[in-house]
């Protein structure tokens, strides 16, 4: 498996050849004239307008849509017409925006594929990331977990072994983006901690509801979704606990909807006394 990794890819695409592929699938020009002036707003920093000569809108709705038809040219179509009919083995590619990851049966063919790689992409004025791009041999082992693992659209592949002996492909929430989750959550937590309790659950719910609406339905990824909703609660907590702590069980009243045996079901109680 390649896992690729393009460097800084949404701050480095150039605008002409990005209008050039775009004028290639959109024929209506209200549409192009418009993604333009996406391109070239300003951008607002400490006091200044600045007007970025290349790259997407970081964080904009339009730039994922944008990347996928800059590198479906640049990548996808490479890949099926012109690597594929020169490897001995079977490959498939699986690219979102631009998360890239290539299977490819034989690592002789994976290595050249490799080194072409970076220099295709230099073609169209883009560079591999050296250090997070790859080549993982992701095959199943005698030993669980010892088939190589990657990371693509926030989730660790690794190989497990069922329960029938066969091995499988488990795919669980990967520690960086839990952890970049639970910082978002600690970061709501200390700007709201003086605001009304049902007040801060709502929105914690509306912040995690995106979460679990992802992971969720990923098939062997409980686990990983029952942490990060006990890490949540725990952090929730602990901030109450920082702005009115208990003494003499004096702790405040819990949410609407949410009383203590809800607390209990993730193993947490709502105040250090056990009596609460």
């Amino acid at each position: 498996m390649i896992d690729a990794d393009i460097k800084g890819f949404f701050d480095t695409v150039a605008h002409k050849e990005l209008k050039e592929r775009l004028n290639q699938r959109v024929g209506d020009g209200v549409n192009r004239r418009l993604v333009s002036k996406w391109l070239h707003a300003g951008v607002w920093d400490a006091g200044q307008v600045s007007y970025p000569e290349k790259g997407t809108p970081q964080g904009g709705v339009i730039s994922p849509l944008l990347s996928n038809i800059y590198l479906h040219e640049v990548l996808d179509t490479w890949f099926e017409e012109q690597i594929k009919p020169q490897l001995e083995g079977g490959a498939f590619m699986v690219r979102y925006a631009d998360d890239v990851v290539m299977g490819i049966k034989r690592r002789t063919d994976a290595e050249r594929v490799l080194e072409v790689l970076g220099k295709r992409l230099a073609r169209y004025g883009l560079e591999l990331h050296a250090e997070k791009t790859q080549l993982v041999d992701f095959r199943p082992t005698g030993t669980e977990g010892d088939g190589g693992t990657f990371d693509v659209l926030g989730l660790t592949h690794t190989w497990r072994t069922s329960r029938k002996g066969k091995p499988y492909v488990c795919r669980q929430t990967s520690h960086s983006t839990c952890t970049r989750a639970l910082n978002k959550i600690t970061a709501y937590c200390r700007k709201t901690i003086n605001r009304p309790l049902n007040e801060q659950w709502e929105g914690l719910k509306r912040r995690t509801q995106g979460h679990d609406s992802y992971y969720g339905v990923i098939i062997g990824n409980s686990t990983a979704v029952h942490r990060f909703a006990y890490e949540v609660n725990r952090l929730w907590l602990q901030s109450i606990r920082r702005r009115s702590p208990c003494d003499g069980c004096g702790c405040p009243n819990p949410p609407a909807g949410h009383g203590h045996s809800g607390f209990r079901r993730f193993g947490i109680g709502w105040c250090r006394r056990r009596s609460c």
